[in-house]
């Protein structure tokens, strides 16, 4: 069986090739662009001799997805633009995709193609205060108030379905919450904004959807192999998750100081709506950094239930005590190393 892993040089990418590895997949192959920054695939094919090849190419270029997807049994589709200019994203995410199931299509079998969505499709912001995540929850229905990477994210995911119903693709889907570990990001925008010398503290006492990047790259993986899972829509997140108050105070503890200032929900929302009112009265002048529905979506207390993807077998390997250990030591190394 051949599988292939598009974005397999990624943060969320290389931590699932390491989880194909060790489960001994067979033919395993990362797709990259050619000229791309493979330093970690480097590292595990030194760690791993001969257990993956590498193939180039641009998901951009149809040619080049139907040659990526020839002989492929399996597509694991996690290349996606995290940032940048609204045309780009849409580009780098959208049209890639497009090119993607044209190619799985035209094979002679359609490969089963998992697909590694987001949180950011739900439409969070009519939900009640304290209504519970889980793949039931409706999605998104205004994508348009919504910043550019969840707007990408929820037009990708309805294209597939789009597919999946028009060609009988094999189709799985997960959403991961926020995924983190060594080589990922300090804070996420769930907790709060970094500003110049200030960190805005908005998430209060709100639960923080985590997911270390193992745990998640292993939950891919055995919804990829399982034939239960087609079809089917699974969230992604740990066991024991933090509030953002507490994950605030452990990387003080552990990590660095933070000047945090901290915005209670109702002074949030006020300040939203003003912050819209004079961006329309301005006709845009002050960015609409802030919007009701932005932060209702950000930043309303919500719960979450991984119920589902746990019956796959799926459990998270590393608790979120030592995700959190593993992922400070090293986000403290790094400061240190600055």
């Amino acid at each position: 069986m051949s599988v292939l892993v598009t974005g397999s040089n990624g943060f969320l990418g290389s931590a699932l090739m390491r989880s194909l590895i060790e489960q001994k997949t067979p033919d395993l192959v990362a797709f990259l662009r050619k000229g791309s920054n493979q330093k970690r695939l480097d590292a595990l094919l030194s760690e791993y001799p001969g257990s993956f090849t590498i193939r180039t190419g641009s998901l951009g270029s149809i040619d080049d997805a139907k040659a990526a997807l020839a002989g492929v049994d399996t597509v694991y589709h996690l290349a996606a633009a995290m940032g940048g200019a609204p045309a780009d994203m849409y580009l780098n995410t959208i049209v890639t995709s497009k090119n993607l199931l044209e190619a799985a299509i035209a094979q002679p079998k359609a490969p089963k193609i998992v697909l590694v969505s987001s949180f950011g499709v739900y439409g969070v912001a009519d939900l009640p205060r304290g209504s519970t995540i889980d793949e039931k929850t409706p999605l998104e229905s205004h994508a348009e108030l919504r910043d550019p990477y969840s707007q990408t994210k929820l037009r990708q995911e309805l294209l597939f379905w789009d597919y999946q119903k028009k060609h009988e693709l094999p189709l799985v889907v997960l959403r991961p919450g926020v995924i983190f570990g060594p080589g990922g990001g300090a804070f996420s925008s769930r907790v709060g904004l970094q500003l110049p010398g200030i960190f805005l503290f908005l998430g209060g006492r709100n639960l923080l959807p985590m997911t270390y990047v193992q745990n998640c790259a292993d939950a891919i993986a055995i919804a990829g192999r399982s034939d239960e899972a087609v079809g089917q829509i699974y969230n992604v997140h740990d066991d024991d998750l933090p509030s953002c108050d507490e994950y605030l105070k452990s990387y003080q503890r552990q990590v660095a100081p933070v000047r945090a200032v901290p915005v209670p929900y109702p002074l949030l929302m006020l300040g939203s709506h003003l912050v819209k009112r004079y961006h329309e009265y301005s006709k845009g002048q002050l960015p609409a950094i802030f919007t009701p529905y932005k932060t209702a979506t950000s930043w309303k207390r919500t719960a979450f239930n991984n119920a589902k993807l746990k019956g796959l077998g799926w459990q998270p390997k590393v608790s979120m005590r030592e995700a959190l250990e593993r992922t400070f030591a090293e986000l403290k190394r790094r400061q240190q190393a600055a």
